[in-house]
């Protein structure tokens, strides 16, 4: 696939969540373009109160964790992260219309998630 990115460099924003996916145990080139554009623009808002890099790494944990799963998670982020992830799974279900729920959607709709994530979360396309 043509990696329209790479005509033209990759514009700040891309290159931060790129740094966050590498960061979070995943690398940028496993994570489609369309999911990273969808991930930008779904923080443009969260990123002005918290500032670019906290939103894109967190969102980066996220993903990674929703792709990796628990083990593979671990053993890049440890313990403590992959705990943190799973609540911010959970809140994100209950919550249903949160960033963290949007993302967990375009990880699932994407193709993305792991089986293990889906089964052990209950998460399901409806």
């Amino acid at each position: 696939m043509l990696r329209f990115f790479n005509l033209f460099g990759q514009s700040t924003a891309l290159n931060a969540l790129d740094d966050a996916l590498r960061a979070a145990g995943l690398h940028p080139v496993l994570v489609p373009d369309a999911v990273k554009l969808t991930v930008i623009r779904l923080h443009k808002e969260e990123a002005r109160a918290r500032g670019p890099d906290a939103a894109y790494g967190e969102a980066a944990q996220l993903i990674a964790y929703c792709m990796h799963g628990r083990e593979t998670f671990i053993e890049s982020n440890g313990t403590h992260a992959a705990e943190q992830a799973e609540h911010r799974l959970e809140v994100a279900i209950d919550a249903g219309d949160s960033l963290d729920a949007k993302l967990v959607l375009l990880a699932l709709h994407s193709g993305l998630i792991a089986p293990e994530v889906a089964e052990r979360f209950d998460i399901e396309a409806h």
